[in-house]
């Protein structure tokens, strides 16, 4: 897939975050269906932090020419190869155990999680027309999928808008 089919696919997922919200009170968007899963708020401001101050800010630091930017010098982990090499994430649920470095606050309003989707859209549209001229050696670590250029920081955003939809279809039907 190209950057121009995930941005397509992305705002497919995005803009589906945001017909949806539509419908729901902000009662609903910061129920939890237990102490240990996430609101629906919960997830899409993790979908929004993620993306605007690891993924985004990732490609930004792949595609400054500074030489003192460019942080990897290593590869994929056999994680990332998977991920990439099938296009997504696996159909599971991955749960990481409860932690204040992890865990989403609950959102102060349905305006900010609004908001924040329109922000990553917008950086995404943004960031595509320039991608291709980054260099698929300047790389940074994630701490899953090991060394990642620009374009593949991209298509992770695409990737995990995708993958929460599961999600959300889930915590909608608890509702």
């Amino acid at each position: 897939m190209n950057t121009t089919e995930a941005l397509e696919r992305f705002e497919g997922s995005a803009n589906r975050y945001l017909q949806e919200l539509n419908g729901l009170r902000l009662e609903q968007l910061v129920r939890q269906p237990s102490e240990n899963e996430w609101s629906m708020g919960q997830m899409v401001l993790h979908l929004i932090n993620s993306s605007l101050h690891m993924s985004l800010r990732n490609i930004d630091h792949c595609m400054t020419n500074d030489k003192t930017s460019v942080v990897s010098k290593g590869e994929k982990t056999e994680a990332g190869r998977a991920l990439f090499d099938q296009g997504g994430f696996p159909p599971v649920r991955i749960q990481v155990p409860p932690s204040p470095q992890y865990t989403p606050v609950q959102p102060e309003s349905k305006e900010q999680l609004v908001e924040g989707l329109n922000t990553v859209i917008r950086r995404m549209k943004e960031v595509e027309s320039t991608i291709e001229q980054a260099s698929l050696h300047n790389t940074v670590a994630h701490p899953r999928f090991g060394a990642l250029n620009a374009k593949e920081w991209f298509m992770l955003v695409e990737m995990h808008f995708r993958h929460h939809l599961l999600q959300w279809d889930r915590l909608k039907q608890s509702l």
